[in-house]
């Protein structure tokens, strides 16, 4: 029972942690969007390295220098990840040249024949 106990604390304790983290990092994203006028990767790094620093501003400053170069690394890695898998995956769905047919070997056109296509067959 001891260990449930603990264990439910050290998970509200995260919990609270990673909602602070999370609600800072998309202030400050949705800021940097504002700011800049555009939606690129790094306003993710940026944010990440400005919510390390400011989580770790009651440590010092040479904890949030530590922290600032860790969460912008933390989230280039995460946005390279992500590009080089979109770049990837986007190799595969390419769409192939469409075969395009040379029209000297085309039958001539017949304007008054259709083929038996189009409204006229039903008439």
């Amino acid at each position: 029972m001891q260990v449930y106990v603990c264990c439910h604390a050290f998970v509200q304790v995260c919990k609270g942690s990673f909602a602070v983290w999370g609600g800072l990092f998309s202030t400050i994203d949705c800021g940097l969007v504002r700011l800049r006028g555009k939606e690129d990767p790094w306003n993710s790094i940026a944010s990440g390295a400005m919510t390390g620093a400011v989580l770790a501003s009651r440590s010092g400053p040479l904890a949030m220098m530590g922290s600032a170069m860790m969460g912008g690394i933390l989230l280039a890695l995460i946005e390279g990840v992500g590009i080089l898998l979109t770049r990837y995956t986007a190799q595969q769905f390419q769409n192939m040249s469409p075969l395009v047919d040379d029209p000297s070997q085309l039958p001539p056109k017949d304007p008054d024949h259709q083929g038996g296509r189009g409204f006229g067959q039903y008439q």
